[in-house]
């Protein structure tokens, strides 16, 4: 069984081996698109293309769209050639279920894949003919958080964005050079509308990509590439929105043991392939079931019936507390306290972390105790619906295979909002912080990993983080079995306004942290020790 427009003709193989196969004819809905697309996607990796290809299956199989996705990558071409073409756009999405169980499906809505390369003239002009299509409605993105960036830590734009400056619309680069050259054509073009849609997994993502492409704009018009009026075009949002989003899917690496059960079946050439950029990637897609998408309803071309394939449309305000809800209470500060105390106690899948009596305690302690009290309520769901289901459907299941070395990347980048946004309301509701109990012992778990020693005393690998040398290098000095060598080397990190968003210590829990701290450094298992301590029953 071949997965590609002809070896899905043989429908009855892949029945048997309890693959479903696409309701619609793909040959049919890849002429259509191509002739006049719709929907372009840039960024073609994985929670693309099981999530939002997905979105857009269903609707076909529902009859209300009759088009597919425009494919586009700009950051590892090896993608489109190792991935997409060899099995003619074709994703084998693979859902795991918490039993053991998957279920598998063939999404043919993918319609062509196309490589952002302008200097491959085929297709840097295939993607400016679609831009002057007026019948354009959206452009979608999943190019991580990191694709907006245009400047470095110091202000200046990164040398790779300033050649994207100096050499204007015809060169561009970049993801964001490449968009607003491509929205240039379309503004030559008449100047139709359209939906730029970030559907990437950061606050405010509408917002990032907005000032990144108006940015670009305006540095080519300082050089003189584009007018006044391009600008003017790109601000005005009743002809380019910058809609908001909230996106929430665990899209792993593919697996091995799905790549195995696969080949077992019959499929062939399912294994993965590492790039030349290192992107792991198969043919396959392997994720949780569990899925939102919540979008802001800011189309001024129209837009496909995104709601009935379960997308929630909204306003802003409601993305903006969704994201909140999910960032801040029931989703992400779990994970965070569940990596770092995950790589101290020696664990490598975050799953068989909620087997752990004390872990398990620790994030429904985070969760439903201590952050239901001052959590964001979108409306549209429900929190308590929303972690109840994280603690006990999304994180649990054993066939996720999601590391806490993994979710352990950038931990300063994100404790600000994961645990400062809930310190900061409780000081608000409250005068003071002192009342939580669980998230300090998380802040105290994550400064007792900044160690890179485990809980036996072994050695470990901290995972990367841009604050890394300079947050281990104020802990200098403290060793596991003397506590005694602690004489507060926390405390400009504790107090750290730009780490926390705001001073712990005048929230009421800079000392508290820091007692937890001593505890978990006493010896070999003074961590394990401590957690059973704080939270028995």
């Amino acid at each position: 069984m071949k997965l590609t427009i002809n070896g899905i003709k043989d429908t009855a193989k892949w029945q048997a081996a309890g693959v479903e196969l696409p309701s619609y004819d793909v040959e049919k809905v890849a002429a259509a698109t191509k002739e006049s697309p719709v929907w372009v996607h840039f960024g073609a990796g994985n929670i693309f293309r099981i999530f939002i290809g997905g979105l857009a299956d269903r609707l076909i199989s529902q009859g209300e769209m009759e088009k597919g996705i425009t494919c586009v990558e700009t950051f590892d071409f090896d993608v489109v050639d190792k991935i997409y073409k060899p099995y003619d756009n074709l994703v084998l999405a693979v859902t795991l279920k918490a039993d053991g169980s998957t279920e598998k499906q063939v999404i043919g809505s993918l319609t062509e894949a196309i490589k952002a390369q302008s200097a491959d003239e085929v297709q840097w002009n295939r993607l400016k003919t679609i831009f002057e299509n007026p019948g354009l409605q959206m452009i979608s993105f999943t190019i991580t958080e990191k694709g907006y960036a245009l400047k470095n830590a110091d202000g200046g734009f990164f040398p790779f964005i300033q050649a994207d400056i100096d050499n204007g619309p015809e060169k561009p680069g970049s993801a964001m050079a490449v968009v607003c050259a491509l929205l240039f054509e379309r503004y030559k073009n008449g100047g139709a509308p359209l939906a730029v849609v970030s559907m990437d997994n950061c606050s405010h993502n509408g917002e990032k990509l907005q000032a990144s492409i108006l940015t670009m704009a305006k540095e080519w018009q300082k050089k003189g590439f584009v007018d006044e009026g391009f600008v003017a075009y790109l601000e005005d949002e009743k002809k380019i929105a910058f809609p908001w989003s909230m996106i929430d899917k665990i899209t792993p690496r593919p697996a091995e043991s799905v790549c195995d059960e696969l080949k077992k079946l019959g499929v062939e050439d399912m294994d993965p392939v590492i790039t030349g950029k290192r992107t792991y990637i198969a043919p396959f897609v392997n994720a949780e079931g569990p899925q939102y998408l919540v979008v802001e309803d800011k189309f001024p071309n129209g837009r496909p019936a995104l709601e009935k394939a379960g997308v929630y449309m909204t306003d802003r305000d409601t993305v903006n507390k969704v994201e909140r809800m999910k960032v801040t209470t029931c989703l992400n500060p779990l994970h965070t306290a569940l990596a770092v105390y995950g790589c101290v106690l020696g664990y490598t899948l975050i799953a068989d972390e909620m087997k752990d009596t004390e872990l398990n305690r620790l994030v429904h302690e985070i969760g439903p105790v201590e952050g239901m009290p001052v959590v964001t309520d979108p409306g549209i769901l429900s929190p308590k619906d929303f972690v109840d289901e994280v603690i006990n459907v999304r994180i649990p299941n054993p066939f996720m295979p999601d590391t806490p070395q993994r979710i352990a990347t950038d931990t300063s980048q994100k404790v600000g909002i994961r645990y400062g946004e809930t310190i900061k309301s409780y000081v608000a509701k409250y005068g003071d912080a002192k009342k939580l109990k669980a998230i300090p012992l998380a802040i105290a778990g994550w400064c007792r990993y900044l160690l890179a020693v485990d809980d036996n005393g072994e050695a470990f690998e901290l995972s990367a983080d841009p604050m890394v040398e300079e947050l281990t290098a104020r802990l200098k000095g403290i060793e596991l079995g003397k506590p005694e060598t602690y004489t507060g080397q926390l405390k400009e990190i504790l107090s750290n306004v730009h780490i926390f968003g705001i001073d712990l210590y005048e929230a009421g829990i800079g000392e508290m942290i820091e007692e937890l701290f001593k505890e978990e450094i006493a010896g070999p298992g003074a961590v394990r020790a401590t957690l059973k301590k704080y939270l028995s029953e």
